[in-house]
């Protein structure tokens, strides 16, 4: 059976100032059930990219009628530079944000409870009147990505991992087919953005959810997404699988830029084995090697006598 098709863009451009463009003609598609890496330097378009697909930022419109257009499952949401997004099709688009979007004053609970206002009727929504049984599903989302003793608390009393588990959640009770997150874990510390990379992964494995993430390190591709779309100055130089992006690839590709995109991997931070979120997608070698000589240094830092006493 061929993959179905569930997010396709077509010839989509963007600039935001004369003579500056961010998105070059870009055309690819995400196939549903997918879990697609997107990477790039710093400003290189990713942001403005995600944006794209999930119908906030409109694509360029041409005078000569060859308008970028961007279909999300079946439908149209970017047309002729204009966007065509409606409520319900946006119900089935979740999208998680570097910066949490939690309303901080509300408690966590509330905050989750919003991903249900796209699927409630209007005056409920508009006067946030949620049932028990809504409580009880987000409760069970809270409970999944491992919060559910937060639940009370206000959503600026959590740590940045935890604010951006909360925004998880509220996808999950949100129903999302398709999942669009923008550097989710640019902001986090070692640990925490592996939790949340695992979270995403098993939503795309257990759940069947599309996940099309923006990652400023090429080692969280390599061990969570099967393939990865690479962008530089707004064009789209890679689109394949995960596995040919070792680091003297990304230097042809790159230059100099490569560098940045090869920062120390959180298991060279932490010192944990290499893993990925996808069985099926073994980690490189050369990500393997890379931490088992990170782990061998670390060693080499402890005491003798605390590695015997260990």
């Amino acid at each position: 059976m061929a993959p179905q098709i569930i997010v396709e863009a077509r010839n989509i451009s963007k600039s935001f100032q004369r003579g500056l463009t961010v998105l070059d003609n870009l055309t690819f598609s995400l196939n549903r059930g997918e879990m697609v890496a997107l990477i790039g330097a710093s400003g290189s378009g990713k942001s403005t990219l995600i944006r794209t697909l999930a119908g906030l930022v409109a694509v360029d419109g041409r005078k000569d009628g060859s308008d970028g257009s961007v279909v999300v499952m079946g439908e149209a949401i970017q047309q002729g530079g204009q966007l065509r997004c409606d409520r319900n099709l946006r119900a089935r688009i979740g999208v998680i944000f570097q910066q949490y979007n939690l309303v901080p004053r509300l408690s966590v609970l509330t905050n989750v409870c919003l991903g249900l206002l796209g699927r409630l009727p209007t005056v409920r929504g508009t006067f946030g009147r949620f049932s028990a049984d809504d409580k009880r599903k987000v409760m069970q989302a809270l409970g999944r990505v491992g919060i559910a003793e937060h639940a009370l608390r206000r959503a600026n009393e959590l740590s940045g991992g935890q604010q951006q588990r909360a925004a998880i959640a509220r996808s999950l009770v949100q129903g999302a087919e398709l999942l669009i997150a923008d550097e989710p874990i640019a902001s986090l510390d070692p640990a925490s953005a592996r939790r949340v990379m695992e979270l995403l992964a098993d939503m795309n494995r257990n759940d069947g959810l599309t996940v099309f993430v923006s990652l400023h390190q090429v080692e969280y591709a390599l061990k969570y997404c099967s393939r990865t779309i690479a962008l530089r100055a707004g064009k789209i130089v890679y689109d394949g699988p995960s596995s040919a992006l070792t680091p003297s690839f990304l230097s042809q590709i790159y230059g100099a830029e490569s560098e940045e995109l090869l920062l120390p991997s959180m298991e060279e931070q932490i010192g944990l084995p290499a893993r990925n979120g996808h069985d099926r997608h073994p980690v490189p070698v050369w990500v393997a090697e890379q931490e088992r000589r990170a782990k061998a240094r670390a060693k080499k830092r402890i005491p003798k006598t605390q590695r015997l006493n260990a």
